[in-house]
C-alpha cells in the first residue's frame, strides 16, 4: 500500500476497534463491559451512557427517512449506537469513506455531483449500514433536502469531529497537488459548514500529506497545527495517564475545539507506535470513534500498520474485492 492509503486504512482500522467503546464517558463502565479493546469486538447492549432515549428524529416526509428499520429504538434506554454491527465493522460514516474512496478511484476524479448522487442513494436504502444512529448533520442534510433545496446546499452548521470522517479515504484517492486543501474543505463543506470543522479538516490534510512527504508527525504537528495545540504544553503531559489528560485537559467529547486536539494529542504521543495509539484513543472513550479517524490516519501515514490489524477488519474485503488497493 502507499503511505496516503495507509492513512485512510488506519482512520478504519480505529474506527472499527474503538466501536463498541463509543461514546462512553464512564471509562469504569468502559473497561467493565469490554475489558482493554486490543482487538475487534462486537457491541452489545445495554450501553450505560446511551443518549437514545432523549433522541428524537422524525423525517418530515419519506425522502428523509434515513432512519428506516432503526427508528423504532430512538427513546429507548441502554441501546447501543452501534448494536448490529460485528467485530471489526465500521460506523456509517466510515461506510460512507470507504464509497467515497472507491468513487473517486473508479472514476480517477473528485466529482462532487457524483459524490452527492452517492451519498443520497446509500443513505435512502433500507438495510445498507447497520447502525442505529445518525449523527445530527445526515439529519440535517436530509430534511433540508426534503424541503426542496439543492443537495449543495443542505449542510448544517454542525461542530463535531464526524465532519473530519471521509477526510483521510479523500486525501488518499485524489493525487497529491497545490489543490487537495481545497478540495477536502469543499467536501467537508457539504455537510459541515462550520468553520471550526474546515479548519480542522485543513490542518488534518497537511498532517498526511507532510508524513507522506517525508516529515516526522511530531515535527509537522509542531509546524502545522499550532493553532490547535501547544506542542511544549502536550511535552509537558506526556508522562501522566491518557484518562487524564483526555478528561481533564481535552475533553473526550465531540465538539471540534476540544476533541480534535485530543486527537492530535495522542498522535504525538503515540508517534511511532501506531496500535498503543489507537488502543489508548479507543480506552479513553467519549467520541472515541470519530477522534480515532484522526489518531489512525496520522498514526497510519507514519508508521507501518501491523497485519493483525487487517484481520477480521470488514472494510478491507470490500476494499480487496472493489480494488481498492488495500492488501
Amino acid at each position: 500500500m502507499t503511505k496516503l492509503l495507509d492513512a485512510f486504512v488506519g482512520s478504519l482500522v480505529a474506527d472499527a476497534l474503538a466501536m463498541p467503546g463509543h461514546w462512553y464517558y464512564d471509562r469504569q463502565a468502559l473497561r467493565r463491559d469490554y475489558g482493554w479493546l486490543s482487538e475487534y469486538t462486537e457491541p452489545r447492549n445495554p450501553h450505560p451512557d446511551s443518549i437514545l432515549w432523549r433522541s428524537h428524529y422524525k423525517p418530515n416526509s419519506e425522502e428523509a427517512d434515513i432512519l428506516h428499520d432503526q427508528a423504532k429504538y430512538w427513546g429507548q434506554r441502554g441501546i447501543h449506537y452501534h448494536q448490529f454491527l460485528k467485530a471489526g465493522e465500521s460506523t456509517v460514516n466510515l461506510k460512507l469513506a470507504v464509497e467515497l474512496y472507491l468513487l473517486i478511484s473508479r472514476s480517477g476524479v473528485y466529482d462532487t455531483q457524483a459524490w452527492l448522487e452517492r451519498y443520497i442513494e446509500l443513505m435512502r436504502t433500507p438495510g445498507w449500514h447497520g447502525d442505529t444512529y445518525v449523527e445530527e448533520y445526515h439529519r440535517g442534510f436530509f430534511e433540508r433536502l426534503a424541503n426542496g433545496k439543492s443537495p449543495e446546499k443542505c449542510g448544517i452548521r454542525d461542530e463535531h469531529i464526524g465532519g473530519l470522517s471521509q477526510v483521510p479515504a479523500l486525501v488518499s484517492a485524489l493525487a497529491p497537488d497545490f489543490n487537495t486543501v481545497e478540495i477536502v474543505k469543499q467536501h467537508v463543506a457539504l455537510t459541515h459548514r462550520h468553520s471550526n470543522v474546515l479548519r480542522a479538516a485543513g490542518c488534518l490534510t497537511r498532517l498526511i500529506l507532510a508524513v507522506e512527504a517525508g516529515s516526522s508527525l511530531r515535527d509537522a504537528i509542531m509546524r502545522e497545527a499550532g493553532d490547535w495545540i501547544s506542542t511544549r504544553k502536550v511535552s509537558s503531559m506526556l508522562l501522566r495517564p491518557d484518562t487524564e489528560i483526555i478528561g481533564s485537559v481535552y475533553s473526550p467529547a465531540c465538539y471540534i475545539d476540544q476533541s480534535f486536539p485530543a486527537a492530535l494529542y495522542l498522535a504525538f504521543k503515540y508517534h511511532d507506535d501506531f496500535s498503543a495509539g489507537i488502543i489508548a484513543n479507543a480506552m479513553v472513550g467519549g467520541d472515541n470513534c470519530h477522534r480515532g479517524v484522526v489518531v489512525g490516519a496520522l498514526l497510519g501515514v507514519a508508521n507501518s500498520i501491523e497485519p493483525k490489524w487487517f484481520e477480521g477488519l470488514k472494510a478491507k474485503a470490500v476494499l480487496s474485492a472493489c480494488g481498492g488497493g488495500i492488501r
